[in-house]
């Protein structure tokens, strides 16, 4: 079975294309399952306007497009309405005011920023402070542990520069949680196809000593990378060498 959970729309404003691109695209390739989990929309209640997510008008829309095409195409593969997103307690209960009444199949999380992007610091960037990572793993079990989320999209996105034990001790409690739960960690393929610093075999070599479960994310923001045999093909490979053992396919989403 080939299934991608992690996939966005233009919506958020970095991706291009269109819906019917993507799954079009994701037919082509042989998916049998294409998740859809665009940036989720924060309500931010000082007004600040988000460059990097959707917005929350434009919800609506998403829905009304997916729903759309999960109809149309039922015969050729099954589409869910998802969405990407952070724990940060201070917006859930506004985010889930505003996410209520629509058809949500499922959340993953990808923890960007620990507070509101407005006045947080973005977690991709280089750090050696152990307290923002310490902050970055503490946040990721509480959301965790709130059931939210069905995995940790990029779990290694925090860019650790700092001592390597305070790397091994919290990503180690960070994978003990996730194993604990039988929550799967991502292998993340935007960030391995544009060479970015995850996926970390440091990061994943501490997971095969816990003993985590992976799943392979496209994290695709444009049709055309659905299509791309590398892609997949490079995240099986990776898993194979680093000895993950690979969840194909998330249960209890129909």
């Amino acid at each position: 079975m080939l299934a991608n959970y992690h996939t966005h729309t233009s919506r958020c404003g970095h991706a291009r294309g269109t819906d019917r691109e993507y799954v079009e695209r994701a037919i082509e390739a042989g998916f049998d399952v294409l998740g859809f989990s665009d940036h989720c929309p924060w309500v931010f209640s000082d007004g600040y306007v988000s460059g990097i997510r959707m917005r929350d008008t434009d919800v609506d829309g998403y829905f009304s497009s997916l729903t759309d095409l999960k109809k149309e195409y039922a015969d050729d593969i099954k589409l869910y309405i998802g969405f990407e997103a952070e724990y940060i307690p201070a917006l859930i209960e506004a985010q889930d005011r505003l996410l209520a009444d629509y058809p949500l199949d499922y959340m993953i999380m990808g923890q960007h920023f620990n507070n509101p992007e407005s006045c947080g610091v973005y977690m991709g960037v280089p750090t050696s402070d152990e307290g923002i990572l310490r902050e970055y793993v503490d946040r990721i079990i509480e959301g965790m542990d709130s059931g939210r989320y069905r995995y940790l999209a990029h779990p290694d996105l925090l860019d650790f520069t700092g001592s390597a034990e305070a790397y091994e001790e919290h990503y180690t409690r960070l994978c003990q949680f996730l194993k604990d739960k039988d929550i799967p960690v991502e292998i993340n393929m935007l960030g391995m196809m544009n060479n970015k610093h995850y996926p970390s075999e440091r990061f994943f070599r501490i997971a095969k000593k816990v003993g985590n479960k992976a799943i392979i994310g496209c994290d695709a923001h444009i049709p055309e990378f659905l299509k791309e045999p590398s892609v997949m093909k490079s995240g099986r490979y990776f898993a194979e060498v680093m000895g993950l053992e690979l969840v194909e396919k998330l249960e209890g989403l129909d």
